[in-house]
């Protein structure tokens, strides 16, 4: 079977590869990822995101690529990624998880040092965490103690689980979590959990293909990913809630249906039709004052 070139924009044909953009990300899913004669290949089975055959992958133009359910990869395939500086990474369907080992890095530090700037220097911290509550809320709060903010967020996001609930048709308690028995909440909460984790790979992957600092949050503190959850929590009420509820309710309706497999299925589709891992990465580089070449603007 001969080889066909992704044409296109870094080399992709975004017809054929779903998020093959300017973000330089390469989806591939159920195939295989190979070097033959010294070139990449992926051999694809018939997908929804991509017909089969054999593919020859342009990786020199590619920041990161991301592997979906049934693939696979060589070794061979790892050492000439891994030469090139080109990022791999296993995901779920529309970038629902998130695997890497080690953790990744960039072959450039412009965006890692902007990040640590900002970081480093209290009152621009604090002036990121501001604008991550201006997305958030539509306005920019007056206040300048974190601790006043994280308030202020609190209250108004136990109004927005209320009204959302009702939005679609949800019976709402509360929010209520056990980490040690994530699972022994009701259905509407079982349903924030597992569309939150979803949405924070989706901002795994948007934070390593940017080469910024997870550890280093602006809201977020303790976790070594603290800056993958300040960017998840701007999507909280936008995509979070809904995504959530309107799953709980269609499983609450119909009780043979598994509640983290119906979550996993919307959340994939919404990624792909929303476009929200390339959303997260300008909303990242919009924060860091970084420009798409990761240099300062």
């Amino acid at each position: 079977m001969s080889s066909t070139l992704l044409a296109g924009r870094l080399g992709l044909a975004e017809s054929r590869i779903p998020h093959a953009d300017r973000h330089g990300l390469l989806w591939l899913e159920r195939g295989k990822l190979s070097v033959e004669d010294g070139t990449l290949h992926f051999l694809a089975a018939e997908s929804e995101t991509l017909k089969a055959g054999d593919y020859a992958i342009p990786y020199q133009g590619v920041s990161l690529l991301l592997l979906g359910p049934g693939s696979t990869v060589s070794h061979d395939a790892l050492r000439v990624l891994a030469r090139h500086g080109t990022l791999l990474a296993a995901v779920g369907e529309g970038g629902v998880k998130f695997y890497t080992a080690p953790p990744m890095g960039q072959g450039r530090s412009e965006v890692a040092r902007a990040h640590a700037r900002l970081w480093a220097d209290e009152k621009a911290r604090l002036d990121v965490a501001r604008r991550m509550y201006a997305f958030r809320f539509g306005e920019v709060l007056p206040h300048r103690d974190i601790a006043v903010l994280r308030g202020i967020e609190g209250a108004r996001m136990k109004a927005t689980y209320r009204l959302v609930a009702e939005q679609h048709g949800v019976n709402w308690k509360g929010r209520r979590y056990d980490r040690q028995n994530p699972n022994a909440c009701d259905i509407p909460n079982q349903a924030i959990n597992h569309a939150a984790t979803f949405v924070e790979a989706a901002a795994d992957v948007a934070v390593a293909a940017v080469g910024a600092l997870p550890p280093l949050g602006f809201i977020h503190e303790d976790s070594s990913n603290a800056f993958t959850l300040d960017l998840a929590d701007l999507y909280r009420a936008e995509l979070v809630l809904p995504l959530a509820f309107s799953v709980a309710k269609r499983v609450q309706d119909n009780p043979e249906l598994l509640l983290e497999r119906e979550l996993r299925k919307e959340a994939a589709r919404l990624f792909r039709k929303q476009q929200v891992i390339p959303k997260m990465i300008d909303r990242t580089k919009e924060l860091l004052h970084v420009d798409d070449r990761g240099g300062n603007p």
